[in-house]
């Protein structure tokens, strides 16, 4: 019998993941972001393992709750994994259109998983990681964790989930804080605004997370699913209605300097020259090329469309003259 299909679907010993962890008890099912060494970002393989435990726990009539966390204490999930963006991504614009792909389709299928969802919140959520916290329904939260979104500081924008649903949750004013500032949101300020609906120590969170779990255990499975229907309209139009918007224009701002700049300072583990950027187009220079504007042209050789911050040809090296 193929264990692959809605009536039959796989179990968790079965399921063969790498980066999740996908658990299942007393009707229950625990999704784990597993990669504590690097505070659970996500990389591509990550993501479609997220896609298909949300798949199965989705089908599984054994799950009436789906707990979404991070391994360890110190993050739930910080959001892309750097590393493969800059080997994989940064010199391949066209490969951020594959990655973000499977980053929505995790965001639909969890979005659209037809039960009560719980954000475990056992550290950091950042970026990425606060938008997978913000599409499920509830949230608990340890108290030495923090939220925070990085997109403009670190050569993105948050259009992932963050731009879309932080206004609906936090109303206009904090969400421009949380996505433009870029500051950390503690635990007792996202209890506060309503990002999350519990904070409580480390040492309580999974009491706190199976006493909310147990709760929507105890209501009609039919009536609970078409409710969450209902009060995901907000959320399911304005992303559906921008995020591929969204994934096209991120792909492009990949081959920006902004992003190159961002990127450089993340592996040199420094700040972005912000300043550099702004006064390059406050003096009329380019500000979204490395080298300058690609508006020269070789008289030696005939080569076009070299950057206008060259002195010489890049292919016969002749002085250029401009």
């Amino acid at each position: 019998m193929n264990s692959d299909h809605f009536l039959h679907p796989t179990q968790p010993a079965e399921a063969n993941f790498e980066k999740v962890k996908y658990e299942k008890k007393d009707m229950v099912a625990t999704i784990t972001i597993n990669r504590p060494d690097v505070y659970n970002c996500l990389n591509f393989q990550t993501l479609r393992e997220m896609t298909r435990a949300f798949e199965l726990a989705s089908w599984d009539d054994e799950v009436g709750v789906v707990v979404l966390t991070g391994a360890g204490d110190k993050a739930f999930c910080t959001g892309a994994d750097m590393k493969e963006q800059n080997n994989d991504i940064l010199e391949r614009p066209r490969n951020y259109w594959k990655w973000m792909g499977v980053f929505i389709e995790a965001h639909e299928k969890l979005l659209n998983i037809g039960k009560p969802t719980i954000a475990r919140l056992n550290g950091i959520t950042v970026g990425g990681g606060n938008e997978f916290n913000m599409n499920c329904d509830l949230a608990v939260m340890a108290d030495h964790a923090y939220i925070r979104q990085v997109g403009n500081s670190h050569g993105s924008v948050a259009a992932g989930g963050a731009t879309q649903w932080l206004p609906i949750m936090v109303g206009d004013r904090r969400a421009r804080e949380i996505l433009w500032l870029n500051e950390e949101i503690s635990a007792e300020k996202a209890l506060e605004w309503g990002l999350v609906n519990e904070v409580v120590p480390m040492s309580q969170l999974d009491d706190a997370v199976d006493r909310m779990a147990k709760k929507l255990l105890n209501k009609l499975p039919e009536c609970v699913r078409y409710t969450k229907e209902q009060t995901n309209y907000w959320k399911k139009m304005s992303l559906n209605q921008t995020v591929g918007h969204a994934r096209d224009w991120l792909t492009v701002h990949t081959s920006a300097f902004e992003t190159h700049e961002a990127m450089r300072a993340f592996n040199e583990k420094r700040k972005p020259d912000y300043m550099m950027l702004r006064n390059r187009a406050a003096n009329g220079d380019s500000s979204e090329h490395l080298w300058g504007a690609p508006m020269v042209e070789c008289h030696e050789c005939g080569t076009k469309d070299l950057p206008e911050h060259f002195n010489h040809c890049g292919k016969c090296g002749s002085p250029l003259t401009k």
